[in-house]
Order: structure tokens, then C-alpha cells, then sequence
């Protein structure tokens, strides 16, 4: 618990807006955004789709987030061959090269974004750091992990995230007596199949 409470944000004033992620995250998709990197390119979340993502919210006076950054560089050594990407999202207030200088003595071999409170919001109003997103190749976060945990549990949801099985979307019925459509024919032959 001091380890979470060390990392609680400390810009109490800011006014939120609605926040997108609450409750269990588990299966809902993650919300898109739009990032600066620190070499002044963006990042778009949606054109990472099939890939998994490591979306790891972090500050350069977080001391758990400095335990943990040296493990996500290792895991995209290990596991960025089978596609996984890192994020790192820095949500603090320190200016760009203060950020630029702190991930470059750390070694960070990963994109560091800069975080807005928009961003945060979105993502459920992230106050402690570390908080961790662990994204399936869909979009669909997999899991969320707040705190400074071990690094089996981090590469663990690593591992689920690459090997998640993509949700189908759900199909209506047509009304009766309109036609079908070619989807929902597909899948009334896949029900006959199903139960034979």
C-alpha cells in the first residue's frame, strides 16, 4: 500500500472529464489516443492492432515505476519478435528533456509518450503509478495491474496478452420474416453445425 500511495498523482485540482474505463476493464476495448514521443514523432494506439501492447503509465518520481522499467525493456527484447510493443506514458510534469534524460540513463529501448490528463481520464482516471494495460492483439485489454508487482506476474500477463483469442463480434438476429444477411446466414449454418 506504500508503494501505491507513493505514486499517487498529486495534481488534485485538474478538472476530469468523463472517464471511459471503470470497473472491471477485462474484455472492454482500450480506449484510442494520439501521443507526442519524446523524439517529437506521435503514436496511435489503433495502428498497433495485431499487435499486443504494454501500456505502462509511469513518472520520473514514481520509485516503484524505476523498479519495473528495466523488466519491460528486457520483455521487448524477449517478446517484441512475437509482437509485443511497449508504451511507456509519462505522466508527470517535468518538461521533455527532463523525461528524455531520465528514460536514456535507464536504457529505455521503447517508445516514451508524453500523458495527458485526457489520456488519463479515458483510462479510467489513472491516479496511483505505476498502472499497467496489458492489450490483446484486438484492442481488448487483457488486464490491469496497479503497483509495483513481480516480474513473473508482469511477464505473465505479457504472455496472455500475445496469446489472447480475439472476441467475435456479436451478430443480430434479423427481425422475422426480413431477410438474412449474408453474416447472420453464416452463422445460423455454424449454429446447424454446432449441433450436430
Amino acid at each position: 500500500m506504500a508503494m501505491l500511495a507513493f505514486g499517487k498523482l498529486l495534481d488534485r485540482n485538474r478538472k476530469h472529464g468523463p472517464l471511459k474505463l471503470v470497473g472491471n476493464v477485462q474484455g472492454a476495448q482500450a480506449p484510442d489516443f494520439t501521443l507526442p514521443t519524446l523524439d517529437g514523432t506521435t503514436v496511435k494506439l489503433s495502428d498497433l492492432r495485431g499487435k499486443a501492447v504494454l501500456l505502462n503509465f509511469w513518472a520520473t518520481w514514481c520509485p516503484p515505476c524505476k523498479v519495473e522499467m528495466p523488466w519491460f525493456e528486457d520483455l521487448q527484447k524477449q517478446y517484441g519478435k512475437e509482437g509485443l510493443v511497449v508504451l511507456g506514458v509519462a505522466m508527470d510534469d517535468s518538461d521533455r528533456s527532463t523525461i528524455a534524460k531520465f528514460a536514456s540513463e535507464l536504457g529505455v529501448n521503447y517508445p516514451v509518450l508524453l500523458g495527458t490528463n485526457q489520456v488519463s481520464d479515458d483510462y479510467g482516471d489513472v491516479q496511483y503509478l505505476p498502472t499497467t494495460f496489458y492489450i490483446g492483439r484486438d484492442g481488448a485489454i487483457v488486464d490491469k495491474m496497479t503497483g509495483l508487482l513481480d516480474r513473473k506476474q508482469i511477464e505473465d500477463a505479457v504472455k496472455k496478452s500475445l496469446c489472447a483469442v480475439p472476441q467475435p463480434a456479436l451478430v443480430k438476429e434479423p427481425p422475422v420474416g426480413e431477410q438474412p444477411t449474408k453474416t447472420t446466414a453464416l452463422k445460423s449454418v455454424a449454429k446447424k453445425g454446432a449441433t450436430r
